[in-house]
């Protein structure tokens, strides 16, 4: 079955083995690129994985705990965050809210670190800490925070040297592309749209751009234990809290629910201009990709299309 895509990647992996593949469209209509394998794309919030085992990776090396305080990284943090941990930034069961919470944050920026994470702290809790569960990609900026000081390097050179360098990710970065080369343009309503602020109000909920065989390579993280350890992948795996949809929980960086009638270990993500979605659905070890830069494709398409194959 055929899937309508206008621009973009589409990878289906049985196995080892690519048995779908469909490249298409421009990359950036102004110039007249289209889109190939190498082609660099927002992820969106699946870079939400990226953080969460930058985060493992720290605590098998015991530069953090997952029990820590968020104070202990992040010092000046209000009172009403006294019970928050990383791992309640992990699992969105901080109470921290979501941009639709902090309406005053232009997600194009500029902004300035320290008054983000000021806005962040004057906002009211949703819940207590681990009494809810509520999707935050601001607290998964946060987490990006406490991955810098417990590394002592900028959060972009941690994925670059601990992450996307061992699994041999050589088309992906975290931030804004700079002068790199082949970086797809967002597109909406047929037009090219201005990226939002990757390097500071994204980092670590949204910043990461990848090619279509690089992600479907990252999804070997959970299928193969690559990079981090089994304990470590049974934690981001495990099913920490539910969220509204039915059958479906949240674990570390990633859902855990059903897709294309099966159980799968699958996010996907929408940036301005982009979409996108990573899945594993370990019963019949298949892996789906989707990077697009049209922001009118609806991933659960692809999903359709995966369940008829």
């Amino acid at each position: 079955m055929a899937i309508p895509l206008t621009r973009g990647v589409l990878l289906l992996a049985h196995g080892d083995d690519l048995v779908l593949e469909q490249v298409g469209g421009a990359a950036d209509d102004t110039s007249g690129v289209p889109c190939t394998r190498a082609t660099r794309f927002q992820i969106a919030s699946i870079s939400k994985q990226m953080t969460a085992v930058a985060v493992l990776l720290l605590a098998e090396r015991k530069a953090l705990d997952l029990a820590d305080p968020v104070a202990r990284w992040l010092p000046g943090t209000p009172a009403h965050w006294s019970g928050i941990t990383l791992h309640h930034l992990l699992t969105h069961t901080s109470g921290i809210g979501h941009w639709t919470d902090y309406p005053m944050i232009d997600l194009a920026g500029p902004a300035d670190p320290d008054d983000l994470l000021a806005t962040f702290a004057a906002g009211t809790p949703l819940f207590a800490p681990g009494e809810g569960w509520s999707y935050s990609s601001p607290g998964y900026v946060l987490l990006s925070r406490v991955v810098e000081r417990a590394a002592d390097r900028p959060y972009a050179a941690v994925l670059d040297e601990e992450v996307f360098g061992p699994l041999g990710m050589t088309g992906s970065f975290a931030g804004t592309p700079g002068d790199r080369a082949e970086v797809a343009v967002g597109h909406e309503d047929g037009r090219p749209v201005p990226s939002w602020d990757l390097d500071i109000v994204n980092q670590g909920t949204g910043d990461v751009w990848c090619t279509g065989p690089d992600l479907l390579a990252w999804l070997d993280v959970p299928r193969r234990g690559r990079l981090v350890t089994a304990d470590s992948v049974a934690v981001m795996t495990t099913r920490h809290a539910s969220t509204p949809r039915d059958g479906e929980a949240y674990g570390y960086g990633c859902f855990l629910g059903p897709l294309a009638g099966e159980p799968a270990v699958h996010h996907s993500g929408y940036n301005l201009g982009f979409k996108s979605l990573a899945a594993w659905l370990p019963d019949s070890d298949r892996r789906l990709v989707l990077l697009t830069n049209q922001a009118e494709v609806d991933p659960t398409l692809v999903s359709e299309a995966l369940a008829a194959r």
